[in-house]
């Protein structure tokens, strides 16, 4: 089992670890705070010593709920077709079930509210929309997010019925879906990759820097920066053991070059559910 030093600090850092999106950037507006930050890398001397508080041969089942909002039910105003969210939790489904995760589609609802649509009261939404309990992975498909694709909230000690609670879950453009126009995102990676974050993983470049710790998982190789397209090969940090993990989902590759999650991100993930969600 993790010892209770790491639960206590984990516990300890929940209360801010629900950092606000970073907006107006491309990309992935999930933000972990440092006291997070810091409580990863305790639970990673745990896993180093081979301390895990999961049962290795039991599969996590999670019920996911799927919010459509949009300002029409046109679906260049954000409505997505159920053929689409059908083939975004295959995607799902086959990035995650190898890593002894599986989802199952508990409900869908959509909802036409242009405000809602552009990530404008997030907070009112949420408490209207949201379902199921804190292990009940709620997804919310918007027209527009300012500038990212998606962002998610990190685990947390959160109490029931609180904002920190209806926060939870995971933003995602809607053109990111498997057949979206989102040109070289529109696979459904961004929906696996947000989720990584729901689980309690970083990006593989969190820190910018070729030291330190990281995104604090021992098998994911130092990133200097975030990857861009999908490239043949590529090495930010030349001086350190490992090349880039451009097929890592943690990474910002674009969704053709999605292919992994390392047994040390498993570990990682199964860890923060049993710790917050299980």
């Amino acid at each position: 089992m993790v010892s209770s030093k790491v639960l206590a600090l984990a516990a300890l850092s929940a209360t801010s670890a629900l950092a606000a999106p970073s907006r107006g950037k491309f990309g992935c507006g999930a933000e972990p705070t440092p006291e997070l930050l810091a409580a990863a890398e305790q639970m990673a001397v745990q896993e180093a010593a081979g301390n895990t508080s999961f049962n290795a041969l039991a599969t996590v089942e999670v019920d996911v709920y799927f919010h459509v909002v949009a300002s029409s039910t046109a679906v260049a105003d954000g409505y997505v077709a159920d053929s689409s969210l059908t083939r975004q939790l295959s995607f799902m489904n086959s990035a995650y079930s190898p890593n002894g995760i599986h989802f199952n589609l508990a409900g869908t609802d959509r909802t036409v509210n242009s405000a809602w649509a552009s990530d404008g009261a997030e907070i009112a939404m949420k408490k209207t929309l949201r379902k199921g309990d804190y292990s009940a992975l709620n997804l919310y498909f918007l027209k527009s997010l300012g500038g990212n694709l998606g962002y998610c909230y990190f685990p947390a000690a959160v109490s029931s019925g609180s904002n920190a609670y209806y926060q939870d879950g995971c933003s995602i453009l809607s053109s990111t879906v498997p057949g979206g126009s989102e040109t070289g995102y529109n696979l459904g990676g961004t929906v696996v990759h947000e989720v990584g974050h729901w689980f309690g993983l970083f990006h593989t470049f969190q820190g910018s820097s070729c030291s330190g710790s990281g995104d604090s998982v021992a098998d994911t190789p130092q990133q200097l920066s975030a990857t861009s397209g999908c490239p043949t090969t590529r090495d930010s940090c030349p001086n350190v053991a490992g090349v880039d993990p451009i097929h890592n989902y943690m990474d910002y590759s674009t969704d053709v070059c999605y292919e992994e999650f390392t047994a040390g991100q498993k570990t990682r993930m199964l860890n923060m559910w049993s710790q917050y969600r299980g």
